[in-house]
C-alpha cells in the first residue's frame, strides 16, 4: 500500500505543486492549509510522514505548534519542515521540537524526494525481520529495533526516528568515536554539524529527564561522539 504524506502549507499554489510532485512519486497525499484542520484530521488517522511550513496563515508559529503536538502523540512519525524561513535560529528551533529534517523551499524536487525516501527507508529498516542486531543492551540502555523502542533504566525515551538511529549508531559500538559522516550514514540522512549537535542535545535531555546523572554520550571535540560503558 502506498505511503501517505500529509502536507500542511497555507499557500494554495505551493501546496498543490508539492502535492502533485508527491503523487508522481507514487505517494498518497493529504493536504491542509492550516494547523487546526490538520490536527483534526490526524486525530482520526496519522499519515506516514508530515511536511510542514512554519507560517500558516495568521498562525505565525503554527508549524512549530503542530510539530510539538504531533511529536507528543507519535514519537516515531517522520516530520519535515519545508519553509521559506532560512535562519539558523528557526532551523534549530524546529529540530529541538523533534523534527527529523529542516529544509528551505529553494531545495530542488529531486533532493526533497531523496530526503523523504531516506526517511521511509529508515522506517522500513525498523520493520525488517529480526536479526541478532535488533536488540542491544548496554547497562541501563535497551534498544529494540523491531519496535523502535529505546529505554533507559526500564523507562521509554520516546525518541524520534533520527534520534533513534543516532543512539543506535553510538551504542552499537561502545567506546568508538562516530564522526559526522558516520552518524549521517547511520541515520540515512544529510545532517550538518549544527543539526547533529541539536539532535544530540535533545537526546541527552531525554536521558537526563529519566536519570539526572546520565553521562553516557561523550562529545569528543573536533572528532564526534561516542557511547561510554559496556
Amino acid at each position: 500500500m502506498a505511503k501517505r504524506i500529509a502536507i500542511v502549507e497555507d499557500e494554495a499554489a505551493i501546496r498543490e505543486n508539492y502535492s502533485a510532485a508527491f503523487r508522481r512519486e507514487g505517494y498518497g497525499v493529504d493536504a491542509y492549509d492550516a494547523r487546526k484542520p490538520a490536527l483534526a484530521a490526524f486525530e482520526t488517522r496519522l499519515p506516514d510522514l508530515v511536511v510542514i511550513d512554519i507560517n500558516l496563515k495568521d498562525d505565525v508559529e503554527g508549524g512549530f505548534e503542530l510539530c510539538r503536538a504531533l511529536r507528543a502523540r507519535a514519537p516515531e512519525l517522520p516530520i519535515i519542515f519545508l519553509t521559506a524561513r532560512d535562519s539558523e535560529f528557526d532551523a534549530v528551533s524546529g529540530l529541538r521540537l523533534g523534527a527529523d529534517d529542516y529544509l528551505t523551499k529553494d531545495i530542488s524536487l529531486p533532493h526533497l524526494m531523496a530526503r523523504i525516501a531516506a526517511l521511509f527507508r529508515r522506517l522500513d529498516a525498523i520493520r525488517e525481520p529480526q536479526t541478532k542486531d535488533n536488540r542491544i543492551a548496554r547497562g541501563d540502555l535497551e534498544i529494540d529495533t523491531d519496535r523502535m523502542n529505546v529505554s533507559w533504566q526500564g523507562r521509554p525515551l520516546g525518541l524520534t526516528l533520527t534520534e533513534f538511529w543516532l543512539v543506535h549508531a553510538l551504542a552499537r559500538y561502545p567506546g568508538h568515536v562516530k564522526n559526522r559522516q558516520q552518524l549521517m550514514d547511520a541515520a540515512q540522512a544529510v545532517l550538518d554539524d549544527n543539526t547533529i549537535t541539536s539532535h544530540i542535545k535533545r537526546i541527552r535531555r531525554k536521558f537526563v529527564a529519566i536519570d539526572p546523572d546520565f553521562d553516557a554520550i561523550e562529545t569528543v571535540y573536533g572528532m564526534g561522539y561516542r557511547w561510554l560503558g559496556d
